[in-house]
């Protein structure tokens, strides 16, 4: 029998992972809105609309072997973040394993952000976590709820850490290439290898697992936008020290947070589990967006 897979909040990763797992997996993915609904029957399989906040509109999603839940809170503020993330989630997970055939696990996607600041020192899963923001803090909750729920009624829970997603809609290229470049290092993926990596999760059979999902090479900010100017053929941008970004008086307290976060996330785990990325680093990933520059 095929196993099916629901994505609740099938978004910018969830429509990547459905197009990789269709071919062999039923795929249900899950939005609220029309435009949602719209892009997922563009990358061609099933949309069910429902709220994950709503356990009655959860009803509408047929039975499913495997949960992904990659909601987003739409970039609101930290109680927004809540009502989704940990209260959407909670939801979920007694929606879903009430039934009388329950899921047997579940993926949450979450976020580096919640390691903080380690002034550029490398992090992993062994690392303590040290959220710094509201919104860090509720992450870091959702995990533990992620982690722990399903257990509770016999299923499994992981977590994949998503570090700064890029890729189709998103290389931000003027950032760079314009400036200032603030310093500091990016941790970045590529789209392809953030659903990739849940895939390989679900696909492979791991259980219980927390995974750092980074490509292999944080790299300096001001080493890659000079790297990005060479590649496109243009000068180099400007550049600011963080002391200099912090200086403006116009930054809330969770830009500055921000500003002065600085890590190094190691894949070692990734790699353990046997994860092939398509993109392995920045190099590769952004190839395809350097052609679409130099040939405009």
């Amino acid at each position: 029998m095929t196993e099916r897979v629901a994505i609740l909040g099938c978004g910018y990763v969830g429509l990547e992972l459905g197009r990789q797992l269709q071919d062999d997996y039923e795929v249900v993915g899950v939005r609220r809105s029309d435009g949602g609904i719209a892009a997922i029957e563009d990358a061609g399989f099933e949309a069910v609309r429902a709220d994950v906040t709503d356990p009655e509109s959860l009803s509408a999603v047929p039975d499913a072997d495997w949960l992904v839940f990659a909601a987003s809170s739409g970039g609101r503020g930290a109680e927004a973040a809540r009502e989704v993330y940990v209260e959407g989630l909670r939801t979920a997970i007694d929606h879903f394993w009430s039934r009388a055939d329950p899921p047997e696990r579940l993926v949450y996607t979450s976020s580096t952000g919640v390691y903080g600041d380690h002034g550029g020192a490398w992090v992993d899963e062994e690392t303590p976590l040290d959220p710094q923001t509201e919104k860090t803090e509720v992450l870091a909750e959702a995990e533990r709820v992620a982690r722990e729920r399903p257990v509770e009624y016999g299923g499994h829970g992981s977590v994949a850490r998503f570090a700064g997603l890029y890729g189709p809609d998103r290389y931000r290229l003027d950032r760079y290439l314009e400036g200032p470049v603030t310093a500091g290092y990016l941790n970045m993926v590529h789209r392809a290898d953030a659903a990739g990596a849940v895939r390989h999760l679900l696909t492979e059979n791991h259980r219980d697992e927390v995974v750092l999902v980074v490509d292999d090479k944080p790299v300096e900010k001001w080493a890659f936008a000079d790297w990005l100017a060479e590649q496109c053929d243009v000068s180099f941008p400007p550049k600011q020290t963080t002391e200099e970004r912090l200086a403006d008086e116009s930054l809330s307290e969770t830009a500055k947070r921000r500003i002065q976060t600085s890590k190094r996330c190691s894949n070692d785990r990734l790699h353990e589990l046997r994860y092939e990325f398509e993109y392995p680093t920045f190099r590769e990933g952004y190839r395809d967006a350097v052609r679409e520059y130099r040939q405009n």
